[in-house]
């Protein structure tokens, strides 16, 4: 039975965080003392290494050895970090909430405590299992606002943004609280997404089995998406993110599999496809590789398709 939500903040929680971590021994120290800095302590701090090869877990053993460090045998892309991160910490360990980051994230003293206290403003009936900060671009403090979803990506409207918590659909994973219920509930993230899209995977089975994602407003999250920068032109202002080809492929892939293999309405399949020719379109005009980009685009729809999942392409040095 569901504890009344105003009564799980007087519990005693156990919180871990899981890192996904690759080659990221520049930032990881700066990424751990935030950690360690929060008002509300973790519990326990993981690390998931993605078979790093800059000498990541040595500076690991030496500088933070109250650290857990998990050693994958390769990388296993954002998608297999975050699943064995909660395969260890939410099942195995059992700690309540799971607190997930790429590893360059830098969350402020009090971000932990912030999203802990919105679960009190959750009301008791709506079973909780996913809460999120409102993510921002660091150098625009442009948010980009949790989505809400009906057979496609609806943005949604500012006034429900500006709300002390309201409800999203879908949420990235960096910054995500999930509770160890909903993982048990639903299992793990899919591994064969790899990069991309495997984050609002996850939140659209978790709300198929009708579990909530709250979003705490007043927990402002600095995060990047791709190496964004502003398009001004005549009548248009834009923040393009320029991805690497590589990821264009699983943004293409992913997306596609799940319009054609997940959630085959027409409906849906029609919101893929304008959504990948407006996305190839700026590819075209903004991206610097832009036919590399373009070739990966078609061959991750192709795949999306035809249910090809799994790693194909690695990151480019």
């Amino acid at each position: 039975m569901a504890l009344p939500a105003q009564e799980l903040t007087d519990l005693d929680l156990s919180v871990a965080s899981i890192t996904t971590s690759f080659n990221s021994s520049r930032v990881l120290p700066r990424h751990i003392d935030a950690l360690l800095r929060q008002s509300r302590q973790i519990q326990e701090i993981v690390i998931v290494d993605n078979g790093s090869t800059d000498g990541s877990p040595a500076m690991l053993a030496e500088k933070y050895p109250q650290v857990t460090v998990l050693k994958m045998p390769r990388n296993l892309g954002a998608a297999g970090a975050w699943a064995e991160g909660l395969r260890y910490a939410a099942l195995e360990k059992k700690h309540d909430w799971v607190w997930a980051f790429d590893d360059d994230s830098v969350p402020g003293g009090n971000a932990l405590d912030a999203l802990l206290g919105g679960i009190a403003l959750v009301p008791a009936d709506q079973p909780l299992g996913m809460v999120v900060p409102l993510p921002v671009n660091q150098s625009t403090g442009i948010p980009y606002p949790p989505l809400l979803w009906d057979e496609g990506f609806i943005k949604p409207p500012g006034e429900l943004v500006h709300k002390p918590l309201w409800f999203a659909d879908l949420a990235i994973t960096s910054g995500s609280l999930t509770r160890r219920e909903t993982v048990e509930g639903i299992g793990l993230p899919r591994a064969d997404f790899f990069m991309d899209f495997f984050d609002f995977e996850y939140c659209l089975r978790m709300r198929a089995r009708g579990f909530r994602i709250a979003v705490v407003t007043s927990c402002q999250f600095a995060h990047e998406i791709g190496n964004a920068r502003n398009i001004r032109l005549p009548g248009f202002n834009r923040l393009w993110p320029e991805y690497a080809p590589w990821r264009e492929y699983y943004l293409s892939r992913n997306m596609t599999y799940a319009g054609w293999q997940l959630y085959p309405t027409p409906r849906t399949k029609r919101f893929v496809r304008n959504h990948l020719l407006r996305h190839a379109a700026g590819v075209l005009l903004f991206s610097k590789r832009r036919f590399r980009a373009l070739l990966r685009m078609l061959q991750g729809a192709h795949d999306g398709k035809h249910g090809r999942m799994g790693i194909r392409f690695l990151p480019e040095s």
